[in-house]
């Protein structure tokens, strides 16, 4: 499954990161357990989900369990944490509208920022349910399979050595999409870029490529050419089919 996701050309020039984006260093990663980088993206995939009733209920039983966590990452979930249970319901659910459906570089969506609104992402979409098939997943639910929460839940069940590989090779061939997101929340002081960097301090370091993919997009953002996924044809490949043993998303 890793040779379906295919790398950039690679340029001579980099352009320069802008202003209102400004560039990040790549965070060293800490050193962690399998259990512990499950127990990350799960947590962070019950809490970067809309803060209704239910993220908020779970919220509780993720600081049951981040004690057990490598400090930089305990320390940055617990502040986001914090930040969660002083919050309104009403205006937490508005923060969030506002920091992931409004801004082109806060996409949840991790192939939104190689592909954008082309036609390209359509198959970039069907190889995420081809990742989840080849594990045994199928998708369950409303949310588009590059759904990041959903890409985490799925690295976080992964118990076979073929699952961590295919919920590795997810992560890691989108792992410019997540240092843009990373960026971009920064760059808005949101409390959502905590756990988004706990995140990343449990995946691998940043290859050459994918950091000079990273640099182009913090500078350009994600691609345009056709608005809306009518553009991309029907949708039947994302159905879920057949009767897996458990749902990638509840």
């Amino acid at each position: 499954m890793m040779g379906l996701f295919t790398k950039s050309p690679a340029t001579t020039f980099l352009p320069r990161p802008t202003a209102r984006t400004p560039l990040l260093e790549p965070l060293a990663p800490v050193r962690a357990t399998p259990a512990q980088r499950r127990t990350t993206h799960m947590a962070a995939s019950l809490l970067l989900d809309y803060p209704d009733a239910r993220t908020l209920a779970a919220a509780h039983e993720v600081r049951d369990v981040v004690g057990q966590l490598p400090d930089p990452v305990q320390v940055r979930l617990c502040a986001f944490l914090d930040d969660l249970e002083a919050g309104e319901p009403a205006a937490l659910e508005a923060r969030y509208v506002a920091t992931f459906d409004l801004k082109r570089k806060c996409s949840m969506y991790l192939s939104y920022y190689a592909a954008g609104d082309t036609r390209k992402r359509g198959m970039a979409l069907v190889r995420f349910v081809q990742a989840y098939r080849a594990a045994g997943w199928e998708v369950d639910g409303e949310e588009l399979p590059d759904y990041l929460p959903m890409a985490l839940e799925f690295s976080a069940r992964a118990r076979t050595r073929d699952e961590e590989r295919i919920a590795a090779g997810l992560l890691g061939s989108h792992r410019q999409g997540i240092e843009v997101l990373r960026s971009a929340l920064a760059a808005t002081s949101s409390p959502y870029a905590l756990v988004v960097e706990a995140v990343c301090l449990t995946l691998p370091p940043l290859d050459a490529e994918t950091e000079r993919r990273y640099l182009e997009l913090v500078t350009s953002g994600p691609p345009t050419e056709m608005v809306g996924l009518s553009a991309m044809g029907p949708l039947e490949p994302f159905a879920p089919t057949g009767a897996p043993p458990e749902e990638v998303r509840r």
